[in-house]
């Protein structure tokens, strides 16, 4: 692969972790235009290209993170340090366009994404994000491009007549859930200013970045049904969650013990 300005080489992954995981792990930054791996050793590298650069100078914060049972290497094809302030530019979005790209939210929220998933992120890498956020703007930009959604579509309110008129679950009404995820109606409820406050407040710390990343896990639980196992996407690696009523079914000692009793009463008798 061509190293450009939007690849990033990742060095020191498992042989037991499958390109298929790489590939998943470093999707968070943005979308991937080209992806490859080598076997080097008794471990593989990657090479990754992504669409934009402004989603390989996320990747890069991921350097010394653990993917498997290895903690990776993360760094420029091109051989720069990502901070480049013509990458962090975002072109004027179509006023059409409801889709928020990876591209387009905080590194602070990518790396809450990150967490809430289940890996492991450095609280070094979480600095760093704040840092790259605050540098650059992107959670003002990010908070605008939001509200400008929202006054445009009235997104919340859409969303809330839609699910009280005609029943539709958060869960299965999974548009209007996106966009909530992002909102939670910021307008008019505690929560709401708290999220629009955690983007845009230069004063973070680390501590809310975990905090982000809990209120993550728990709405990916929720659209999951409540579920922790199909949230965190082990369903799609192990298969289906067992079902409790497994659990009710008789043991073999206990088939026996009853086949047993029953003998004995037909002895009685």
């Amino acid at each position: 692969m061509t190293a450009n300005k939007s690849t990033v080489h990742v060095k020191n992954i498992a042989a037991s972790t499958s390109d298929s995981e790489v590939k998943d792990f470093f999707s968070f930054c943005g979308k991937i235009a080209n992806f490859s791996t080598s076997t080097v050793g008794d471990g593989k590298t990657a090479d990754v290209a992504f669409e934009k650069e402004t989603a390989m100078k996320t990747a890069l914060l991921l350097n010394n993170t653990q993917l498997g049972p290895n903690h990776i290497s993360v760094t420029s094809a091109s051989g720069g340090d990502g901070d480049d302030d013509a990458a962090d530019k975002h072109h004027e979005r179509d006023a059409d366009d409801m889709n928020l790209s990876q591209e387009e939210k905080p590194r602070t929220r990518v790396i809450a994404e990150y967490i809430a998933s289940g890996y492991v992120i450095g609280d070094a890498a979480i600095h760093r994000a704040i840092q790259l956020d605050e540098k650059h703007g992107v959670s003002s930009r990010f908070v605008n491009t939001l509200q400008n959604l929202d006054k445009k579509y009235q997104a919340t309110d859409r969303a809330k007549a839609t699910d009280e008129s005609y029943g539709i679950s958060q869960r299965a009404s999974t548009f209007y859930t996106g966009i909530n995820s992002y909102f939670e109606k910021a307008r008019d409820t505690p929560t709401g200013r708290k999220l629009v406050k955690f983007y845009s407040d230069g004063a973070r710390q680390v501590q809310d970045i975990h905090a982000e990343a809990r209120r993550l896990a728990d709405l990916k639980k929720e659209e999951h049904g409540g579920s922790a196992y199909k949230a965190s996407g082990l369903e799609r690696v192990f298969g289906k969650e067992k079902e409790a009523a497994t659990a009710s079914e008789p043991s073999p000692s206990a088939a026996a013990h009853t086949s047993t009793s029953e003998k004995t009463s037909d002895t009685k008798a």
